[in-house]
């Protein structure tokens, strides 16, 4: 019985360390000052969901069904929490949490389509940019990053909760 409660204790963990890497990734201010990522509740959505396909995507790969489904339940949590603080009430949640998770899979599931770097631009400029054209440059610098921090991810301790992204995109690397 003692070995479920620390297996229970030790995904929780991970699962919390995993998140807060995640969201203060997400949350870096060169995505908005320098990459021209709208600083917007929609903005900030999309960088959160990149930064967790990054993490889900890695932990799909080692096989890690227990903490990515712990993840996404914390993400979730996130939002509604987040929904509330923005003034929803009880009585149109489940449509607002409805299209929040389409938004998310379907965002999850354009980015791991994205063969290569420039459809992984491509990706995120429909979503991360809102299909702005004028944002193609910043996309790329973006999957240039996302490509790098996949590498980075691969070699972090991801079951023990350790989420390294490498280094943060520059902005002098746009055109």
């Amino acid at each position: 019985m003692l070995n479920v409660s620390r297996k229970s204790g030790n995904l929780k963990g991970a699962v919390a360390r995993l998140h807060a890497a995640l969201v203060a990734r997400a949350r870096a201010p060169v995505f908005f000052t320098g990459l021209g990522v709208p600083d917007t509740v929609d903005g900030r959505f999309d960088l959160l969901v990149l930064h967790g396909w990054l993490v889900l995507d890695r932990l799909r790969e080692a096989g890690l069904n227990d903490l990515s489904q712990g993840l996404v339940n914390t993400l979730f949590l996130g939002f509604d929490e987040g929904l509330r603080e923005l003034g929803s009430g009880d009585m149109g949640m489940g449509r607002r949490m409805k299209k929040i998770a389409d938004a998310f899979y379907g965002r999850l599931q354009a980015y791991g389509t994205s063969g290569g770097e420039a459809a992984m631009a491509e990706a995120l400029q429909r979503n991360l940019y809102r299909g702005a054209p004028d944002r193609m440059a910043q996309a790329a610098v973006v999957a240039r990053y996302v490509r790098a921090a996949q590498s980075h991810l691969a070699r972090a301790d991801i079951a023990a909760g350790e989420a390294d992204f490498g280094p943060l995109p520059k902005t002098g690397d746009t055109p």
